[in-house]
This record gives C-alpha cells, structure tokens and sequence, in this order.
C-alpha cells in the first residue's frame, strides 16, 4: 500500500494498534493485504503495516472507526473464527450504523450474537448481520419463520443450513425444500428429458446450498433414499410434512392458494421456513403474490415469526448492496 501523506483538508493525525500475534495479523490484514485496502477505502485513512503494528493515518472520526474495526476483527480471528472479505465489509457496516445512530450505540455492537453457530458436515455457519442472527434465532425457536428481503442476505442459504444442522442432530428426520417453478411456464413440457430433468434447473440454487454444507456422496444418497426432497411447490400438494424441516425459496412467485395449499402442510414435529423478496415477483398481471397476502393475514399469530433484511444485510459481493439500494431509491 501506498505510504504517501492522504490528502484532505481536515486534520491528519496518526493512531498505532500493536498486535501480539503476527500470524493472526497476517489473517487480519487478508491476502495481499485487501483487507487493510478495504478499510482504507472506505474510511478514507491510510494504514501502514510495520512488524506487528497497523500505523494509521486519518481525521479523528476515521482513526476511531478503523481501530475499532481491525480490533473487533483481531478478537474474532483470536476466536478461531475467519476474516473473510464480506466479514470486513459487514463490520464497516455496523460501524457505519453506530456511527449515524449513536442514541443506540450500545445495541450495535459489531458481530453481535457471533456465538451463535450453525454445525453443519461441512463447516461452521454463523450469522454476520443482526439480522441474520434475529432470523437465525427464529430458524432455531420458532415452527414457522419467514425471511422477508433482497436477494444476497443469506435468507435460504441459512434455512438451509439449520435444516441442515436440525437433521443431523436428529432433531428432525427429514429435509423438504421447494420452490414454484414460475419461470417454467409453459414452457416446462417442452423441455427435454423427464420431469426431474425439467425442474432441477429451478432447484439449482437449493442444490447449492446444500452441496456447501454435505458431503457430496451423503448428499446424493440422502436424495436417493428420499429423506432430502427438492420438489416445486406443486408437488407438495396432499402431503402432510411431520418431522421434516421444509423450506420454500422464491416465495413471492407463490400464489394466496398455493402459499395456504404449502402452509398447511405443517405436520407435528416439523419446522417451515419461508423465503422470498417482494421487490422480485414474477407473477401474471393481476394475481396477488401468496407471500404478501401471507405477512398481511398471519403477522398477529405470535408463534409465527417475521424477519426482515435490507441491503445492509446482503453478504454477497459489496456492489450488490449498492445495486440494490439504488433500485430501491428510484421507487416512487
């Protein structure tokens, strides 16, 4: 990185963090360093790294959000837990709200609830936002749970992994997950193969999920042997789902019929997780969006839970955030 005096008309003044560790510096400071470029860039400091100091270089506003970043993400490495970049992005994010709302500081602790984990075959899910870890909570607590967001903020990617998580440890015997297959149309019977050849494409993003968190020969012979199911939602129609996680992606492309038909499925032991976004339903002009009708008729069920994410929540790659919150400020 460069070390050259940062230009600006406020006043530069220099703040040094010593790290014990240097090995859990060198994680801290990420792959050639793009860790400390991402912190520079966003705060608008300059960090220079010498033996096991981070010499930083800022206003007074900036120096106290860098140090307190790198030091929270020093203590989660002393964890034993990863910095990954979308780890570094998310802490500037927190930063960035306990900065604008400072009334509620003490509530916006950077990785807050970071104890809570998710053990799948795999490896380790944690949540990296509040609300992920308010949404994780209510994977875990509750026999119906809805994440309501935009695309990016990890809402199936973690109903995935707690189902996941709940099977393995016996907590239930199955895992069902489905999605419509509006896409298809039509034009479904038209492609070629048989019908799993036809949906699985619609299912794609479910097998990824869950190839993150199983082995892939476990996997497979777990869908052999019909105890994970991926189906689209028309296919749970007449099935009472007991004992089972089941989780519906892509919820908003449900119909009001088809959301009650999926709903009510809920048989004894099992838990349903609801997914979808608002802002990216693919309906026919003129019919109501099942998930919508849904928050609108079972907010006030106390034993249902509601979760909400927006673009501060998205782990995906930091434009996407942008992208989305520029979409979102053209609504009129």
């Amino acid at each position: 990185m460069a070390e050259d005096a940062l230009s600006s008309t406020a006043v530069q003044n220099e703040s040094r963090i010593e790290f014990p560790d240097n090995r859990l510096l060198a994680k801290l400071c990420g792959e050639y360093d793009r860790n400390l470029t991402t912190i520079e860039t966003e705060l608008f400091v300059q960090i220079i790294r010498r033996g096991n100091q981070l010499v930083l270089i800022g206003d007074d506003e900036s120096l106290a959000s860098a140090v307190s970043i790198l030091q929270s993400l020093y203590n989660r490495i002393e964890q034993g837990r990863d910095v990954l970049p979308v780890d570094v992005v998310t802490a500037l994010r927190m930063n960035s709200a306990i900065v604008s709302d400072k009334r509620n500081a003490k509530q916006l602790t950077m990785f807050k609830d970071s104890n809570i984990e998710i053990k799948t075959r795999k490896k380790i899910i944690e949540p990296r936002t509040e609300a992920q870890s308010s949404y994780v909570k209510s994977l875990f607590n509750h026999e119906l749970a809805f994440g309501i967001g935009p695309a990016g903020t990890g809402k199936t990617y973690l109903a995935v992994a707690v189902a996941v998580s709940m099977f393995i440890s016996g907590r239930v015997d199955k895992i069902i997950l489905s999605r419509p297959a509006v896409e298809a149309g039509e034009r479904l019977g038209f492609l070629p193969g048989d019908l799993k050849e036809k949906v699985d494409p619609y299912m794609q993003p479910l097998y990824d999920a869950l190839n993150d968190f199983l082995p892939a020969k476990q996997m497979a012979k777990l869908i052999e042997d019909k105890v994970i199911e991926i189906a689209p939602l028309a296919f749970m129609r007449g099935r009472t789902l007991a004992n089972a996680f089941v989780v519906l992606d892509e919820a908003q492309n449900a119909t009001t019929m088809q959301m009650k038909m999926f709903l009510t499925r809920l048989g004894e032991g099992s838990r349903m997780a609801v997914t979808g976004d608002r802002t990216q339903i693919d309906l026919p002009n003129g019919v109501r969006s099942g998930l919508v009708d849904a928050e609108r008729l079972l907010a006030k069920v106390s034993k249902i839970s509601f979760n909400y994410f927006t673009a501060k929540d998205v782990v995906r790659h930091p434009l996407v955030a942008e992208i989305i919150e520029a979409y979102d400020a053209d609504k009129t």
